[in-house]
């Protein structure tokens, strides 16, 4: 009978060996990306919850740098839901066109701000359920608003945190929403916000979906990654 060998996961085109994402080697993981990058955090400007909605919808495949060049024209023309609400879909459109999918978004965040205002007095929800009921919000974006806007733990998943753990073998997944739920099981309710953070800069700044820096990476000793260089 053929010997049965360790489980893998498919990552990025390639077969890798998954290691069991057991708390005390997450843990270790985290500790060692906190000393690493002691700066980590949302990179999006922002300074109420609204902003940081408005600047995260705006951010799905475009970098934060760019919203960032986006965003103070549009907090300082609609300084509110109301004002967003009643906003021109065409003149909308070309203030955010250098985001892309402008038209999706403008969409998106009109509606979404539209329903703010009929329905939430104008203001940005605290719970997930209500958050993901509006246009343009899903779970990524939720948790994000919930951990930096209001301090309520949210463990985010997008293309940085899916990349970095699953080369780490801590999913066997690409399913966002499974990821997040690994991940969670294995980290404390408290540190699932600055988790976000810390899986985020490291695939920025480190492990790059094409030529990955991994003689630099301070993981390198930790990842079963076979395209490891």
């Amino acid at each position: 009978m053929a010997r049965r060998g360790k489980p893998t996961a498919k990552v990025g085109g390639r077969r890798k060996a998954f290691v069991l994402p057991t708390k005390a080697r997450v843990g270790k993981i985290l500790a060692i990306l906190a000393k690493t990058y002691p700066d980590a955090r949302c990179e999006l400007s922002f300074s109420t919850p609204l902003e940081l909605l408005v600047a995260t919808i705006l951010s799905a495949q475009c970098t934060d740098a760019r919203v960032n060049q986006v965003t103070p024209h549009l907090f300082k023309n609609y300084p509110s839901a109301t004002a967003y609400a009643k906003a021109d879909p065409k003149t909308f459109e070309q203030e955010i066109r250098t985001t892309g999918f402008f038209r999706s978004k403008a969409k998106n965040i009109i509606a979404c701000c539209q329903r703010l205002a009929r329905e939430f007095g104008g203001q940005v929800p605290r719970t997930m359920e209500e958050l993901v009921t509006l246009p343009g919000v899903g779970r990524k974006t939720a948790n994000i608003i919930l951990y930096n806007a209001y301090g309520i733990p949210g463990f985010a998943v997008d293309t940085h945190v899916a990349r970095v753990t699953g080369r780490l073998g801590l999913v066997d997944t690409e399913d966002p929403d499974k990821i997040e739920e690994a991940i969670c099981r294995s980290v404390p309710r408290e540190s699932w916000g600055q988790a976000t953070h810390l899986f985020i800069f490291h695939g920025r700044r480190t492990c790059h979906a094409k030529q990955p820096r991994c003689p630099e990476c301070t993981l390198r000793s930790l990842c079963p990654w076979p395209g490891k260089r």
